[in-house]
């Protein structure tokens, strides 16, 4: 058995590491156990907002993210012909807040960054290709058993976070549900080269249409563009790339104009929770708590401030500077974010995508026309997202 001082995170997505570098700048020691070899090579989450912005300057870790990322504030919802409905523009949040934009960049090219500014600290190990499979507990820590290359490895520390993804092994371990629902429709991204810029989109475009929705955006300063867009999964996932020419012919402004593809990805989405964040000294965090669509980029952002308010109470309870009980206000007061505005309006942004009741769609429409012509509205839209953050709290540790 691997006896460690400190916690254990199981995980190693930006999520995990960033709870990981808010405890070791604390001076909590930290392991982190990854299943992967390295951090996911895979973009996936690329949009964060204001919130989660603010949360990377704090931790000094935006001047990094802006060598490859880079800040959005334009938006466009267009179409299914490609035609404007609405533009938005974040520069009218500028009098509420210190960062009236988004930061698009990869979640792989962020999670390499924290990763480097956790090992900076000497307080942290990561041990890769540790696949978390079984937990328990009792008042003095949590024993961990992960499977390696070489067998089984047990670990014991005094606390454990599981930050390991939507099929997360620490909350099976746990016995614990992760109730919802699964939506019919397929997901499918793709990353591909394509000057939409010069065909006027915005760094972000939603298109709005019952057969041919999409959520369009800029990746970063040098990767392209993505393409999400949904279809019925009764078909058959292995014919993806065969339709995909058909698709992007009605998405792409000049379908003539040539692209390169660097990657298609199919999944299915969700919208999850678990019944409770916390069991004993078991924390959950990011996708192993809850999951939800990406329309509207809210999944990462919630992830990234549940590290935010875990990291924080965590360490001032292994400092003694709070008592546990804060653990059990993160549990709540995150579960009822998601469950109160995260999936909720991640819901209700893909309903609008692709809307097909007359009535409901020409409300829609008439919503859009509102937004893009009343500055005032679009401020208080776009401020929704500050919803997904806690009510602070009486102690800081970073």
């Amino acid at each position: 058995m691997e006896r460690v001082e400190g916690v254990l995170v199981a995980g190693a997505g930006p999520v995990a590491l960033v709870t990981a570098l808010i405890l070791a700048r604390a001076g909590v020691p930290v392991d982190v156990l990854e299943a992967q070899p390295q951090v996911e090579p895979s973009p996936r989450a690329i949009v964060y907002h204001a919130p989660t912005v603010a949360l990377l300057d704090r931790l000094g870790l935006l001047q990094d993210a802006l060598q490859d990322g880079l800040l959005k504030q334009d938006y466009h919802y267009r179409d299914g012909q490609g035609r404007i409905l609405a533009r938005l523009d974040m520069a009218v949040t500028a009098p509420d807040t210190r960062y009236p934009y988004n930061l698009h960049l990869g979640q792989d090219l962020l999670g390499e960054i924290v990763l480097k500014h956790l090992l900076a600290t000497g307080r942290a190990r990561v041990h890769w290709g540790q696949q978390v499979c079984a937990a328990a507990q009792d008042d003095q820590g949590v024993e961990v058993t992960a499977r390696t290359a070489g067998g089984e490895r047990v670990w014991r520390g005094d606390w454990l976070v599981g930050a390991d993804g939507a099929r997360s092994g620490v909350r099976q371990a746990l016995g614990l549900a992760f109730d919802g629902i699964t939506w019919p429709e397929r997901f499918v991204a793709v990353n591909l080269h394509y000057d939409f810029a010069a065909h006027g989109y915005a760094r972000a475009n939603f298109v709005v249409d019952p057969d041919d929705w999409a959520i369009i955006p800029v990746l970063d300063q040098r990767s392209g563009w993505r393409v999400t867009y949904g279809e019925d999964a009764a078909l058959p996932e292995a014919g993806v790339l065969e339709r995909l020419p058909g698709r992007l012919a009605r998405l792409l402004p000049d379908p003539a104009q040539s692209y390169r593809i660097d990657r298609v990805a199919p999944y299915r989405v969700h919208q999850r929770s678990a019944p409770s964040y916390r069991v004993g000294r078991v924390l959950l965090a990011g996708d192993a708590a809850h999951i939800t669509n990406p329309c509207g980029g809210l999944g990462l952002t919630s992830g990234l401030l549940d590290a935010a308010h875990l990291g924080d109470a965590l360490a001032a309870v292994v400092r003694g500077a709070a008592p546990d009980r804060v653990l059990d206000d993160y549990a709540a007061e995150r579960r009822r974010i998601f469950l109160e505005f995260t999936s909720p309006t991640a819901s209700e942004n893909k309903r609008r995508l692709g809307e097909r009741d007359p009535a409901r769609r020409r409300a829609d429409l008439e919503r859009l026309q509102r937004l893009n012509d009343d500055p005032d509205l679009q401020r208080q839209v776009l401020m929704g997202t500050t919803a997904l953050q806690s009510r602070p709290y009486d102690f800081t540790v970073v």
